[in-house]
């Protein structure tokens, strides 16, 4: 990821940061929805550098996402329709006497019913280096968005966005980590100021207030941050008369729908912020929601305050901070960055050779639905222009209708993906996005002897499929390339690309080496 900015410091299918400052180390947290493991968590020294390091939901026996489909609300006045994901929602990240705590929501789409149910829950870990987190300690909430507070008499406070939408209310009450229970009445402390969906709330303490941060207006375009305070914690809370603190609602900014804020203290006493936004162009955002780096400002006595999100931050003296030439934007340590659909047969997608080897199962189901698991493994699209590539061996057996290659996905309403279709000896070309009506199918015919490679190139503006074989290894075969608006709408989760393989029959293995993805 080669650029002298500083923003987006998590690109790509990052929505809803939370961070602390540990030992010396930030550690940052984003939403997965669908996406398993879920809940990754990245480590930085300098909140420039970052390396996603484990995820809190990484074992399957922790919790579901089987119910976490994709739901098409009803177009909106400029014609949009809004993709509603289920599974993990906008999750917290705390600490305290030496244990790291995320709390998060489950949402499930249950069947017959058009609400999705909330399934609230606490996971923590001691050492959050080694990757190991506990099994979740559920509690009872009917609402999205937790967050934990540690007051100074050790009382441990929950703050959330109480159900029903679309004016939601931030509700509080004392909670027992260890079990889950509740210890105090649960209470509404704070309305927000009249935007739709006040989410996503946060409280700190400072210079004896207790202050409550949230986000209004929806995740989109009227997205903002505002702030509350009180001398006593259950309230009432007096709202900042220069609200809201940060938006881009009403601007030209290219980074659009700022808001989900968290904000964390240096050790030098400079304050930060990290929220979620869009790089929006004409109407694309193609990587979705995303975690940018702003400046705080939080003098004694005073309300904190945030700069505008901008690719890079200045500080208070004018400064502005630039990544140095070569200074890496995000690594990763190995296989932890891998993504698989809801509750994957992980059995069916089996790494070797350090990682470069990967050999898959064909599932019988395919993109097209979500009730069944779908063999596919992948990577989040981190960089609006790049290039993902694999290379694919034919098999020497196939299985009936076996159909295997690279794809694009997003949720069972909008993928890409370009196949071998070993029964008709043909490359395949698919876009299909049903919110648009769009459902397109290209075919090669190909003789294909040992090997081909796929390649997907991409810009902020376009993605180009295309293909080489053994016998002709210095010709690329492209098809036309896809609008990124085609993709873009207004939604909660990003692209991830990778490999995928299904069949008619279900079963047979397909083998995969050097999947990149930029």
């Amino acid at each position: 990821m080669a650029s002298t900015s500083i923003n987006p410091i998590i690109p790509g299918f990052a929505p809803d940061p939370s961070i602390i400052l540990l030992d010396g180390t930030f550690f940052l947290v984003n939403s997965t929805f669908h996406m398993f493991p879920g809940l990754p968590i990245y480590a930085s020294k300098d909140l420039i550098s970052w390396k996603h390091i484990g995820n809190a939901i990484h074992r399957q026996s922790q919790l579901s996402l089987k119910f976490s489909d994709t739901r098409l609300a009803e177009k909106d006045e400029a014609g949009d329709v809004m993709h509603v994901t289920g599974g993990l929602y906008a999750p917290t990240i705390r600490h305290h006497n030496g244990t790291v705590y995320v709390v998060c929501t489950n949402i499930l789409h249950m069947d017959g019913s058009d609400k999705g149910v909330t399934e609230n829950f606490i996971v923590s870990a001691t050492d959050i280096w080694s990757g190991e987190w506990s099994d979740p300690v559920y509690f009872d909430f009917h609402g999205i968005d937790p967050s934990l507070f540690f007051d100074d008499d050790g009382k441990v406070y929950l703050q959330g966005s109480a159900s029903p939408g679309p004016m939601t209310r931030i509700h509080l009450f004392e909670i027992d980590l260890q079990t889950g229970k509740k210890l105090s009445e649960e209470k509404e402390i704070w309305q927000g100021t009249g935007g739709i969906y006040p989410e996503g709330p946060h409280m700190y303490k400072a210079d004896s207030w207790y202050y409550i941060m949230i986000s209004e207006g929806g995740t989109c375009e009227s997205h903002m941050v505002t702030v509350a305070r009180s001398k006593n914690i259950w309230g009432l809370y007096k709202a900042f008369e220069q609200n809201p603190i940060l938006t881009a609602r009403g601007t030209t900014e290219y980074i659009r729908a700022t808001g989900h804020c968290d904000i964390v203290r240096d050790e030098r006493g400079q304050w930060w912020g990290v929220c979620l936004g869009v790089r929006k162009d004409k109407g694309r955002y193609t990587l979705g929601r995303e975690t940018f780096l702003t400046v705080g400002e939080w003098s004694e006595g005073e309300w904190p305050k945030l700069s505008q999100v901008q690719m890079n931050p200045i500080l208070q003296s004018g400064e502005e901070l630039v990544r140095a030439e070569g200074q890496a934007r995000l690594t990763s340590s190995p296989m932890v960055d891998y993504l698989y659909i809801r509750d994957a047969k992980l059995e069916d997608h089996k790494f070797s050779n350090s990682g470069k080897t990967l050999t898959l199962t064909a599932s019988d189901s395919n993109f097209s639905q979500w009730k069944d698991p779908v063999t596919f493994v992948g990577k989040r699209q981190r960089s609006l222009v790049g290039r993902s590539t694999v290379l694919m061996w034919k098999p020497d057996v196939a299985t009936a209708g076996l159909v295997a290659g690279l794809a694009y996905y997003k949720d069972e309403h909008r993928y890409m993906r370009l196949s071998y279709d070993c029964t008709s000896s043909e490359i395949v070309f698919e876009a299909t996005v049903t919110s648009k009506k769009i459902s397109k199918a290209v075919r090669h015919t190909v003789l294909i002897r040992g090997w081909v490679e796929f390649r997907l190139e991409y810009t902020e503006r376009s993605y180009t499929f295309s293909y080489r074989i053994d016998s002709e290894i210095d010709l690329w075969i492209s098809f036309e390339a896809q609008d990124t608006l085609d993709m873009t709408a207004p939604d909660f989760i990003g692209p991830v690309i990778g490999c995928f393989a299904n069949s008619s029959a279900g079963g047979g293995e397909i083998q995969f080496e050097n999947l990149e993805v930029e």
